[in-house]
């Protein structure tokens, strides 16, 4: 059984935490840095199943859980940053929260993977983690499906765009599906989601926050995706495997957190095959 630990972090521009999963009864051999998904503009770090944190915590991982800010109170630009403020801190002698010199990974689902995987892209973490954990992640690297109206949204009753005035005024890191969602759904209804959470140039866009210029990753990457995911299309999961060499983990259905249901018998192999690939590139 795990136990979890919540912390603020002081210093940040908004109210800020983390917390910590560890198995008392495994020794901690590693930690993963976890960041959850929500197309950046909803979601919260605490939204991974127990099933999930019972078997990386059970492995001998600590899994630490940190919040970000959400667009588009939040431009991509702090989001990023953020996230590589969170990590760098991780790692350091001052991390009360966990032990900095252990060895760690990222793993993040859906916008949470795209973070980790631009965090690394980006050249500004203190030292590169052993591996990233991509949960149906995504580079932007294939055209049109982010800006342009998204089939599968387009057959839910359309948003309006007053939606975006009901947000909280202010940076903040939870966004509630009873809150926040509406406004993701307008966003890949009407084709707007990359303006609404990036505010500058197109070119810059894809230059710092794609990972159309990114070569190689500074670690090895684990790529889980669903052949008819609804939000992030497989040719963008087949794209990212093919330039960066990933071990690829493949569900067949038309879900794109389809981990998040924890009776599917994918969700127990695809768990399984991510302790492989974490003990593998310890």
């Amino acid at each position: 059984m795990y136990q979890e630990k919540t912390c603020r972090l002081d210093h940040a521009a908004y109210p800020k935490h983390v917390t910590v999963y560890r198995d008392p009864q495994t020794a901690v051999r590693a930690r993963i840095f976890y960041f959850h998904g929500g197309g950046l503009l909803y979601g919260s770090r605490l939204d991974l199943p127990a099933g999930h944190i019972e078997t990386f915590t059970g492995a001998g991982y600590e899994i630490v859980a940190f919040d970000y800010p959400l667009a588009p109170a939040a431009g991509l630009e702090e989001i990023v940053d953020d996230v590589c403020a969170s990590v760098n801190l991780a790692c350091s002698a001052d991390a009360a929260f966990t032990d900095g010199s252990l060895p760690y990974y990222l793993w993040g689902r859906s916008a949470g993977a795209y973070l980790c995987l631009i965090a690394a892209f980006s050249g500004r973490l203190a030292r590169a983690p052993r591996g990233i954990l991509s949960y149906y992640g995504y580079g932007f690297l294939c055209e049109g499906w982010f800006c342009t109206p998204s089939s599968y949204y387009c057959t839910l009753p359309p948003v309006d765009p007053s939606c975006l005035d009901h947000l909280p005024e202010g940076i903040h890191a939870d966004g509630s599906l009873a809150t926040h969602y509406s406004v993701y759904v307008y966003a890949r209804q009407t084709g707007s989601w990359s303006r609404i959470i990036y505010r500058g140039r197109e070119k810059f866009f894809y230059l710092k926050y794609s990972l159309r210029t990114c070569d190689s990753l500074p670690c090895p990457l684990f790529c889980a995706h669903c052949t008819g995911d609804t939000d992030v299309p497989y040719a963008e999961f087949l794209e990212l495997c093919s330039r960066y060499g990933a071990q690829r983990f493949i569900a067949p259905g038309s879900v794109h957190d389809f981990d998040r249901d924890e009776q599917n018998p994918f969700t127990g192999q695809l768990l399984r095959a991510s302790v492989d690939f974490l003990d593998g590139h310890r």
